[in-house]
């Protein structure tokens, strides 16, 4: 089964959730479904009902902080797991900008997917020292951004809920 976007009140995106669960909100009144799959349905003995892509809940939920966890995978699909100097994606490992020698911090901003030829010619030094500029410069993702263009979840009836007019290939 696949997933469902959930929205928050106000329309924004707050989480994903599995098709039974967001059944489940719908069903006891606690969402409403604004897109379902035009091909696929929830059977039971007697009934079809639609399965849910996209709900909206009927509380608003306040979160304080939405951010993405920073992991090794999540940094791979940030930088579209692609070496960001050279662009293969093979042998792929990550790269501190910054070297942690020189002070660099393993965060969103200081790591960058690298490829093991790379990381290693570039060792001890800064991109610019060694003259391999990067392809794009490290950033944080934000939680839509992530749903929207990093996770390989989104549904193309996700799409105008994230703020996307269609989907590139």
């Amino acid at each position: 089964m696949g997933k469902v976007l959930v929205l928050n009140q106000d329309y924004s995106a707050l989480s994903v959730c599995t098709v039974p669960k967001a059944f489940l909100l719908v069903y006891m009144n606690k969402a409403e479904m604004l897109a379902e799959s035009p091909r696929h349905y929830l059977r039971t003995v007697n009934d079809k009902y639609p399965m849910p892509v996209v709900i909206r809940l009927h509380r608003y939920i306040h979160i304080p902080y939405r951010g993405v966890v920073m992991t090794r995978q999540n940094l791979f699909k940030r930088d579209s797991n692609r070496c960001q100097y050279c662009g293969t994606h093979d042998n792929l490992t990550l790269d501190h900008v910054i070297p942690k020698s020189r002070g660099g911090k393993t965060t969103w901003d200081n790591l960058a997917t690298a490829c093991k030829r790379c990381n290693s010619r570039k060792g001890d030094h800064t991109p610019e020292e060694v003259g391999m500029p990067l392809r794009q410069r490290p950033f944080r993702p934000s939680f839509l951004m992530f749903i929207r263009d990093f996770s390989g979840l989104a549904d193309d009836e996700w799409l105008p809920y994230l703020g996307v007019k269609e989907r590139s290939y």
